[in-house]
């Protein structure tokens, strides 16, 4: 976990702040998601890269695009999302092929 250690500070403080507040966070669909993406990109480069795989993975499969709400909370509640957190760690590796195969494993809401 030394490779983002603000990503996964940010990650625990949402987990904290959602235990905290009866296990979820009420997350606002007020940042655009180009903000957002740059805000990752800030923090470390393959977090952006694994979240832009991630939303084109989404919509490949699930048929929509990714609203930054979801992909907030995809980054925030508990652990993150195991999908999301092993593409920026693939991401970071260069691992193409480990992409695709986690892109397979995306879950679309409601199916």
């Amino acid at each position: 976990m030394r490779r983002y250690p603000l990503l996964l500070l940010i990650s625990l403080c949402g987990s904290a702040f959602a235990q905290a507040q009866g296990g979820r966070v009420e997350f606002q669909d007020d940042v655009p998601i180009d903000t957002y993406l740059a805000l990752l990109a800030q923090v470390a480069p393959p977090a952006r890269d694994g979240a832009e795989a991630y939303m084109a993975a989404f919509r490949s499969r699930c048929g929509r695009s990714l609203r930054a709400v979801e992909l907030r909370r995809a980054l925030a509640e508990g652990n993150g999302d195991p999908v999301l957190m092993g593409m920026i760690r693939a991401s970071h590796e260069r691992d193409t092929a480990a992409i695709q195969r986690l892109g397979g494993s995306i879950s679309c809401p409601g199916k």
